[in-house]
């Protein structure tokens, strides 16, 4: 399980989020939700090494990250990032880069590793465009490649920063029901969106980010009754009572 312990996270030891401790337990969804520029995605980039902490820990299954190698660290959590470059190959050869962490140089693929890519692309919907050029593939296509690249690496922990970007509805709904699968496969998942209501639905857990802490973790039946989103967003969150579960909006 990945601990962040007492952590502050920012840019050039200027901290945008200070003293958080928040776990990522297996077998659940957690979503950070907050306003824009309040340290949601400095906050995983830092818990996966990316970004140095400004102070605090961040612990991989109770050692430091900083005492662990790279290759472990990409073999124990996936990141799937808002934006990437787009190189000029095939899906197939982008979602092989998932396989990085396994791989002795000079890198040569084996048959698990093809498998491997065949079921991430399963999962992230987009089998079909295996052979289909990056560069050819609409923004909501690219995301399910590179959904598949962070399932290719077939760890524990995955983090998702804004995964249903360029998606329509039906397949927003697609990723974030791949979310909760995967957690109901034991896996944790750590997820930053936008999307409140949306965010809402899908979580087992909610972590409302604003000024500069984490004010409240907790499920979101917990988060909506406490009044915290209302505060952070500066809007009024109200929800209904459906035939599928709550179903949450914003006034």
């Amino acid at each position: 399980m990945i601990e962040l312990r007492d952590l502050s996270v920012g840019y050039h030891a200027q901290a945008v989020l200070e003293h958080v401790d928040l776990d990522f337990p297996q077998g659940s969804v957690t979503v950070l939700l907050g306003p824009n520029g309040c340290g949601k995605s400095t906050l995983l980039k830092t818990a996966l090494g990316l970004l140095p902490p400004v102070s605090g820990e961040v612990l991989y299954d109770g050692r430091p990250l900083s005492a662990l190698a790279g290759s472990e660290v990409a073999r124990k959590a996936a990141y799937m990032a808002q934006n990437h470059a787009i190189p000029s190959i095939t899906a197939k050869r982008m979602v092989l880069h998932g396989r990085f962490p396994y791989l002795s140089f000079p890198r040569r693929y084996r048959k698990e590793d093809y498998e491997a890519v065949r079921r991430a692309l399963e999962s992230a919907g987009g089998l079909e465009l295996m052979e289909r050029p990056m560069q050819e593939l609409s923004g909501g296509q690219r995301q399910k490649v590179y959904l598949a690249m962070a399932l290719a690496q077939e760890t524990q922990t995955i983090f998702m920063d804004e995964p249903t970007t360029w998606l329509d509805m039906r397949h927003q709904l697609e990723v974030m029901r791949t979310a909760r699968a995967l957690a109901e496969a034991g896996k944790a998942v750590g997820l930053v969106s936008h999307d409140l209501c949306l965010a809402m639905r899908t979580a087992h857990r909610v972590a409302v980010l604003s000024n500069g802490r984490v004010r409240l973790v907790a499920a979101p039946d917990e988060v909506f009754e406490s009044g915290a989103l209302d505060e952070a967003f500066g809007v009024l969150v109200r929800r209904v009572d459906t035939d599928g579960g709550w179903q949450y909006f914003c006034e």
